[in-house]
């Protein structure tokens, strides 16, 4: 396969799948009865942030991939990937902001370690991922006022 078409398999693959998620997860009446902080952003924000954040992590994951796909980056990318795909179903579908929380902590560190791994061999994947992580903090410490607010 060549390269062209690995990043476009990847952020077809990556946003598609994380569109699922959400469908499959819409917060509805019981998000909206929850106490949340100031700082909480409008609704019709997330679905535009996610699309451009999973366009962004779906190239860094075809780059990667095309480094070497057996590689412990690549692995790292799978992890996060499978946590971020977690956390919807585990904040949203068990409506538990509590769950939600011990799903995307260990997130934000295998996105950390995905930079961290990438910096030295791929500066372009690692910068890719910086606003994923400038994001899923913000979201930890929402999460986090969440649960402490509930």
């Amino acid at each position: 396969m060549n390269r062209t078409i690995t990043h476009i398999v990847f952020m077809i693959a990556v946003v598609a799948l994380g569109s699922l998620v959400g469908l499959l997860n819409i917060p509805g009446e019981w998000y909206q009865s929850l106490q949340k902080p100031f700082f909480n952003p409008p609704n019709w924000l997330f679905g535009p942030a996610w699309t451009t954040l999973y366009i962004l992590i779906g190239i860094a994951g075809a780059r990667t991939w095309l480094d070497g796909r057996y590689s412990i980056r690549m692995k790292i990318w799978f992890v996060q990937m499978g946590l971020n795909f977690l956390w919807s179903p585990a904040f949203f579908g068990l409506q538990s902001p509590l769950l939600g929380l011990v799903v995307i902590l260990p997130l934000l560190i295998a996105i950390l370690a995905f930079i961290r791994m990438s910096w030295p061999v791929d500066r372009i994947a690692a910068w890719l991922f910086v606003p994923y992580a400038l994001w899923v903090a913000f979201a930890t410490l929402l999460n986090l006022s969440i649960v402490v607010l509930n």
